[in-house]
């Protein structure tokens, strides 16, 4: 039987993409920015929609309602930039998500926290770790580490360093 010291509860950041809510463990979040210009990085696929440059370092950012398989992310008041953390292949990279809105920090216990559905064996979804459900509604609980492919992960942490490598040279 488990005892109330043996409940795990985690802190989430939750942002929307369209109408769905989303979250992200928040030790994965460095923080959330405002919108701001991207350089478009040429032959890229269209979920990569450029790079930002946060205090001298380039930065992919990454449309998640494009990658994943929705329309892409237009620009709004609320649009934000989160900015965070992955482990790809045991080597840490910073990469912006693109949402449409970032909507608040809260915690969950991982009972609530329910297995993703089993949909069919063609779909992808180890990048979903669960359900949550909070005020009467879903929350799709991300892992972010397991967003991107091995090769997308590759392309994406290659970018920034190919970007600051061309950066560092015209200084």
């Amino acid at each position: 039987m488990a005892t109330l010291a043996e409940v795990e509860t985690t802190q989430y950041l939750s942002f929307k993409l369209d109408t769905e809510v989303f979250a992200i463990e928040i030790s994965k979040v460095r923080e959330v920015l405002e919108f701001v210009t991207l350089t478009k990085v040429p032959q890229t696929p269209p979920y990569m929609r450029g790079v930002i440059n946060i205090r001298g370092s380039v930065v992919p950012v990454v449309d998640l309602k494009n990658k994943f398989g929705m329309d892409a992310t237009e620009k709004t008041i609320n649009t934000c930039i989160i900015i965070v953390e992955v482990n790809m292949h045991g080597e840490n990279t910073v990469i912006g998500a693109l949402t449409d809105s970032v909507s608040e920090v809260f915690e969950m216990e991982s009972k609530n926290i329910e297995p993703v559905p089993q949909i069919g064996s063609q779909m992808n979804v180890e990048f979903i770790k669960g359900m949550g459900k909070r005020n009467n509604e879903f929350v799709i609980i991300l892992d972010i580490d397991k967003v991107f492919s091995s090769s997308e992960a590759a392309a994406l942490s290659g970018i920034a360093k190919s970007e600051d490598e061309f950066f560092g040279m015209q200084n």
